[in-house]
């Protein structure tokens, strides 16, 4: 009879722990206080044109979670696990169009929008959910700096540049919620609840 009440008391307490995760994903990154509010960082403004001709900025995303990631087409190394990654994350939220997904390409020299385009056409994936982008290269290397990513020229890298293969969970406020590594199934196995949880937010 002991050893039944104890083995009562071990799932009840292990009910309530798995029960215990957090309502709210954590604002990522440092956070400043003006005396009166707390400031936390944000996505800044940006315009980026797409794989359509269009240009993409903030208001692209407005009252819109996303995912943000850095890749170039030609990509010998990481790249390509990492896209595998976002179209699965594309293919779990295709017809949530509360969540977009935003890639931008690191190498606007060779990475034109045609080359984005037929790029995206052979994923098949709907331009307007997910957005392949270009643009001036000193503002996408700033930018990923602010997804706390990693973006730059490098001659001895393959390919030629250093950049994270990160995917970027991004809130309505322009806030980073989430982030993982896009090479390890099992990270964008958690990523992709993460999402979902971002999804449920009050």
């Amino acid at each position: 009879m002991k050893n039944l009440s104890f083995l009562i008391i071990i799932l009840f307490l292990g009910l309530i722990s798995c029960n215990n995760k957090p309502e709210k994903l954590p604002i990522i990154g440092n956070r400043d206080f003006d005396g009166k509010d707390t400031i936390y960082p944000k996505i800044p403004d940006f315009s980026f044109i797409d794989q359509d001709s269009q240009i993409i900025t903030n208001q692209t995303f407005k009252d819109k979670i996303y995912v943000a990631d850095f890749f170039f087409t030609s990509c010998p190394t990481i790249c390509p696990k990492v896209t595998r990654q976002m179209l699965r994350v594309y293919k779990e939220f295709e017809n949530d169009d509360r969540v977009l997904q935003l890639a931008h390409s690191i190498d606007v020299k060779h990475d034109t929008i045609p080359k984005l385009k037929k790029y995206a056409d052979n994923l098949n994936v709907k331009s307007n959910k997910w957005h392949f982008v270009t643009g001036e290269k000193e503002n996408i290397f700033d930018i990923a700096n602010y997804y706390f990513s990693v973006a730059k020229e490098n001659p001895d890298s393959p390919g030629g540049f250093d950049h994270s293969g990160r995917l970027i969970l991004v809130d309505k406020n322009r806030h980073i919620r989430s982030f993982c590594d896009g090479t390890n199934p099992e990270s964008v196995d958690q990523f992709i609840l993460d999402i979902k949880q971002l999804l449920n937010e009050k």
